[in-house]
């Protein structure tokens, strides 16, 4: 990993109509409008899907990384993230993300240090810690009888 701090360069461009790109250098780019919450199409993604995205996205990252340095083998991953906009002190903002992870482990994996090894990952996301509403996680552990914990992730 390179040193602090990393700096991120993201351009949006849009026309008067519909049409919105966002491009970062070296990335495939990526077409966004608004959800049909408000009255966009609801067929791309929006600032508010991308929000939620970015927050499973980085809880996985980071547990991947916590997890290896820990050696534990897993076997798969999956992050569901329900992020709740609503309007506060009168203006529109998130007032809440739920993480439901299931994670699939080998069947000699100790589950109550998977479990720990989840929640440093959910204390360790930089985007949720980004964020200024509470994010709460959910965790279930899937032991695999049929794996051993030679095949990790």
């Amino acid at each position: 990993m390179q040193d602090f701090p990393h700096i991120y360069h993201v351009t949006a461009t849009a026309d008067s109509l519909e049409n919105l790109s966002l491009t970062s250098a070296g990335l495939p780019v990526i077409t966004s409008a608004a959800p049909k919450e408000f009255g966009g199409p609801g067929d791309k993604w929006s600032p508010e899907t991308l929000l939620i995205a970015a927050v499973a996205d980085c809880f996985v990252l980071t547990f991947r990384a916590i997890a290896s340095a820990s050696k534990l083998p897993w076997l798969t991953l999956t992050c569901a993230v329900e992020g709740c906009l609503d309007r506060q002190d009168g203006v529109p903002r998130f007032t809440a993300f739920d993480i439901v992870v299931v994670l699939e482990v080998p069947q000699d994996t100790n589950e109550g240090r998977a479990l720990r090894l989840l929640e440093k990952a959910e204390k360790n996301c930089l985007i949720t810690n980004s964020l200024v509403a509470p994010v709460k996680l959910q965790a279930s552990i899937i032991i695999n009888r049929d794996a051993e914990s030679g095949q990790a992730s």
